[in-house]
C-alpha cells in the first residue's frame, strides 16, 4: 500500500464546508464535498504526472450541493440492504464515501489511482473515497484501545477506526457481512455500546451492506 503511486498536487479549498447537526431524532449531514482542513491532488491527472501511466482520470473536482438526515440513533432493519452507486456515507471532512468497488467492478483501492489523501473525482466532478483517506486517520493516535469516529454511513451508524490491545486495526474475520459489529465506542459525546461499521486494511474497507434503512 505504500508503494502505490499517488496523483501529485497540493490543492486547497477554501471554500469547503461540512455540518453534522443534530436535532431531535434527526442528524443532518450537509456538505459542499469539498475536503475541509485537507488538500487534493491536481485534476484531470496531468499527462506529465507519473500517475497519468496507470489512470487517466480527467474529470475535475466540482462543488457540489448535498445534504442527508439520517437517525441520530440508529437501528437496525429488519434485513441488511445493499448498498447503492454513489454515495454511501459522508466523512468528517465532508468528503462522500464510495463503497469499495470502481465502474467496472473492481476492487477499487487496488485498480484505481487516488491523490495523497486517497480520493479522486468522478465524472459529475464529486470528489470521493472508496477507503477511509489517512489524511481523517492522522490524528487517530496509533495506541492499544482506541476509537475514533471518522464518518456516518447513510444508515445513520457511525464509520469508526478501532484499535484492539495491539493497537491494530481489525480484520474482515472480525466483522458481520456489512463490515460491522457492537462495541462502546464515543457517541455524540457519550460512551455508548453499539453497532457501528470499522474500517480495515481488507476489501471492502469500509461498509459491505447496510445494517440499518439507509436515506436517499
Amino acid at each position: 500500500m505504500t508503494a502505490k503511486i499517488a496523483v501529485q498536487g497540493s490543492v486547497s479549498w477554501p471554500d469547503a464546508s461540512f455540518s453534522d447537526t443534530v436535532d431531535g431524532s434527526d442528524r443532518v449531514l450537509t456538505t459542499n464535498d469539498l475536503p475541509v482542513g485537507e488538500i487534493t491532488g491536481t485534476f484531470p491527472i496531468a499527462s506529465t504526472d507519473p500517475a497519468y501511466q496507470y489512470d487517466r482520470n480527467p474529470n475535475t473536482i466540482q462543488s457540489q450541493s448535498m445534504s442527508w438526515t439520517v437517525p441520530a440513533q440508529p437501528t437496525a432493519a429488519s434485513s441488511p440492504h445493499c448498498l447503492d452507486l454513489g454515495p454511501i456515507a459522508v466523512m468528517l471532512d465532508g468528503i462522500v464515501l464510495f463503497d469499495g468497488l470502481d465502474a467496472e467492478g473492481r476492487d477499487a483501492g487496488a485498480h484505481e489511482v487516488q491523490d495523497s489523501c486517497d480520493g479522486h473525482p468522478e465524472m459529475d466532478g464529486a470528489y470521493h473515497y472508496h477507503t477511509v483517506s489517512t489524511c481523517l486517520t492522522t490524528d487517530a493516535p496509533d495506541q492499544p484501545n482506541t476509537s475514533t469516529l471518522v464518518g456516518y454511513a447513510l444508515d445513520g451508524y457511525g464509520i469508526y477506526t478501532e484499535r484492539d490491545a495491539n493497537g491494530d486495526l481489525p480484520t474482515n474475520a472480525d466483522l458481520d457481512a456489512c463490515h460491522g459489529r457492537a462495541s462502546t465506542v464515543m457517541w455524540d459525546g457519550t460512551p455508548t455500546q453499539m453497532y457501528h461499521y470499522d474500517m480495515t486494511l481488507e476489501f471492502p474497507y469500509t461498509i459491505g451492506c447496510f445494517h440499518g434503512t439507509p436515506v436517499n
